[in-house]
């Protein structure tokens, strides 16, 4: 089956209209407000530097490094609880019995394990065998072979993240359990639709940096028109709503590929949720 990318764009639109309220209040905790409090309470990394120090790029990495160093953990926080409710989402977007808010998330946080096992896996295979292609072309001493290898190491990681894109609706809508079984079960999904939904993801990821750039531009300079601290808060505010809604409907657009590769989800999913 080709991928019909007007069919998928209708289908993701309604599921997210369909259960609208819900989807809303789950996109507002889990991916706007971990998103807004982290700007807020993240001070500039380069605030306060010199202008020398400013154009000193090892003094800048230095800066950043530390800055990222300190919140680790919050990051690492935001991560998980952010792969919580991308999962509970996408169980509230599926195409049977629909779960309730607390359902849906009970069974996102029971698959984040597998969900983060998954790509952790496909991230450290990826770069074992970039790192020893690099190895064997520094052993040749052709240094133009290490630029070669740096650009097919991009294409390889933007090929895998298409084929494994339905790792997420895979995990909730099958009731797929183990990492290992996802990617395969994604990789077999998306067999000979490649080029459509790396074309399809190309395009919604180009609206999206229109719109971010559009609004970010136009609420940027009202705020700023307060002062520093009120165009600050309006960076949070509004990269976090353009980030809660370019998650929101990505995730939709996923469990609306995943429907047309593996048509709706089964009458037993509705067994998970009890």
């Amino acid at each position: 089956m080709k991928l019909e990318m007007n069919l998928a764009w209708s289908d993701a639109v309604r599921r997210i209209g369909g259960n609208r309220d819900v989807i809303l209040v789950v996109a507002g905790v889990f991916f706007f407000l971990p998103y807004f409090a982290f700007m807020l309470i993240s001070p500039d990394p380069l605030a306060g530097m010199s202008a020398a120090a400013s154009n000193d790029a090892k003094a800048v990495m230095e800066r950043l490094s530390a800055f990222y160093g300190q919140l680790w953990w919050v990051i690492l926080i935001i991560i998980v609880v952010q792969a919580a409710g991308m999962l509970g989402l996408i169980a509230l977007l599926s195409d049977r019995r629909r779960p309730t808010v607390a359902q849906a998330l009970k069974l996102g946080a029971r698959k984040v394990l597998s969900y983060i096992t998954a790509y952790l896996v496909l991230g450290m295979a990826l770069s074992f065998a970039l790192m020893v292609v690099l190895l064997l072309a520094a052993l040749t001493g052709a240094t133009w072979l290490a630029g070669i290898v740096i650009f097919a190491g991009l294409v390889a990681w933007a090929v895998l993240f298409v084929r494994f894109s339905l790792v997420p609706p895979i995990l909730i809508k099958e009731n797929v359990g183990s990492p290992l079984k996802a990617l395969a079960r994604s990789w077999q999904l998306t067999h000979g639709n490649g080029g459509r939904l790396f074309a399809f993801f190309v395009l919604l990821f180009a609206a999206y940096i229109v719109v971010m750039l559009v609004v970010s531009m136009v609420l940027g300079l009202l705020f700023g028109l307060f002062g520093t601290e009120a165009a600050h808060f309006g960076e949070a505010l509004v990269g976090s709503m353009l980030n809660a809604a370019w998650v929101t409907t990505f995730l939709a657009v996923l469990s609306a590929v995943h429907a047309q590769f593996a048509g709706p989800s089964p009458a037993a999913l509705s067994e998970t949720f009890e």
